[in-house]
């Protein structure tokens, strides 16, 4: 028995290198096949009985660049009797702007592997003290460290970051941000849908400029949860952003809280919607504006009108529930909500547009001093009280509107829609 365990111990870093190896071309190709924005290549793979190594090149997309970006790295492996670590560095001299940033020491990125099909990928990154001279441009950045641990062969993933934090100056701003922290778990339901819990935490960001307030947010916070219903035919999103203070020319104001719902979306219709929009701004980015770029974009907008009117016909509601933001004359509050009714199968043959059925609600309440002491927020009012869309009720400005029948009725005055889909 001891000889059996004996030799299944030394052969195991040789089938362990034999299923990294696998593991490592079938994620790079599901990652390119996924998407169109990054490209990982990768060269002979030179895998040995307790390591290995190889070497590759990663594509970067660039939207605003006629040319892809490109940067070479190599890998070094190591065999364990239950996984594998691979440890990443550049192949080739660092860009200038990188070598000022890490003058001392490098980033270092790793992904360990098991067997059963989890992986862990990390990435530290040093701290960086940057000066120019020249510009009196400074940058001053704590060290960061993000991690995902990804399982289900790639269909769930808990992901962790932690920054904290920077300071930018130079003649003509400075500008420093305090401990960003973000977790979030993500669990693929189908297509482009994924489903899962995270938060976003920013203690500070303040900024600052000659001749100009300073403005500092302090605790910032960002929670969203998104889940299936319906036996996973449907799904529900919900975002909260709070804030708790605002500060500018010496006064203080908060907190804040907005939320933001998405109630119902037929799963299909809403992978179809996301996947059309991506293959959309992917023709965008044809620089040469060919006619199969061309062709592609109209065929992107028919699968948009489609999956729109596939949402629609299955019934949805999407808004903001809740708007409550604080100033130094008081509360500005609001709600904005749009739906669509679920059709019957005869409603549904029978539906040519969008626009026809939607229903919404707009409410919003402000104080009315506000208005009085900011000129630039009274012209942008002043149309709406004139034509009586927006009313004074006490010391506060209100508005309410209902959408129905391709119509907007803002406080009792009546705005005809065109049908826009």
């Amino acid at each position: 028995m001891g000889a059996v365990v004996l030799a299944a111990a030394i052969a195991a870093p040789f089938g362990v290198g034999m299923v990294t190896e696998q593991q490592w071309h079938r994620v790079t190709s599901e990652v390119n096949a996924s998407q169109q924005f990054v490209r990982v290549d990768t060269g002979d793979y030179q895998r040995g009985y307790l390591g290995g190594r190889f070497e590759g090149t990663l594509v970067f997309d660039d939207p605003a660049g006629e040319e892809p970006l490109r940067f070479r790295y190599q890998a070094r492996v190591s065999h364990g009797v239950t996984g594998s670590l691979m440890e990443f560095s550049p192949l080739e001299d660092l860009p200038e702007v990188a070598k000022e940033l890490f003058a001392e020491e490098q980033p270092e990125l790793t992904l360990e592997t098991r067997l059963w099909g989890t992986a862990i990928v990390e990435l530290t990154m040093p701290a960086v003290s940057v000066n120019n001279d020249q510009t009196g441009e400074t940058l001053r950045m704590s060290g960061g460290f993000a991690r995902a641990d990804i399982g289900g062969a790639g269909t769930e993933a808990d992901l962790t970051l932690v920054w904290p934090g920077m300071v930018v100056s130079s003649p003509e701003m400075a500008l420093s941000v305090n401990e960003f922290r973000l977790e979030q778990s993500l669990r693929h339901l189908r297509g482009e849908v994924w489903t899962g819990e995270g938060e976003a935490h920013l203690d500070a960001l303040e900024w600052s400029a000659p001749g100009q307030p300073s403005v500092r947010l302090e605790g910032f916070a960002l929670t969203s949860q998104t889940w299936a219903t319906d036996n996973d035919r449907r799904v529900n999103s919900e975002a909260l952003a709070t804030l708790d203070t605002v500060t500018t020319d010496d006064q203080t104001a908060g907190p804040h809280r907005v939320k933001f719902i998405l109630q119902d979306l037929d799963v299909d219709s809403w992978s179809a919607l996301t996947a059309a929009l991506t293959d959309l701004q992917m023709a965008a980015m044809d620089h040469g504006g060919s006619q199969a770029a061309f062709e592609q974009q109209m065929a992107s907008m028919n699968r948009i009108n489609e999956s729109l009117l596939g949402l629609a016909a299955e019934g949805f509601n999407v808004g903001f529930p809740t708007i409550r933001l604080m100033t130094p004359e008081g509360e500005v509050n609001g709600e904005v909500m749009i739906g669509h009714p679920r059709l019957s199968d005869q409603e549904r043959a029978e539906m040519l547009m969008v626009m026809q059925r939607l229903t919404g609600q707009v409410a919003v309440s402000l104080p009315a001093v506000l208005v009085d002491k900011y000129p630039a927020l009274m012209m942008q009012l002043a149309p709406l009280i004139k034509e009586g869309m927006m009313v004074q009720q006490g010391d506060r400005l209100s508005m309410e509107a209902e959408l129905k029948d391709l119509a907007l009725n803002v406080n009792g005055v009546v705005i005809p829609l065109p049908p826009l889909l």
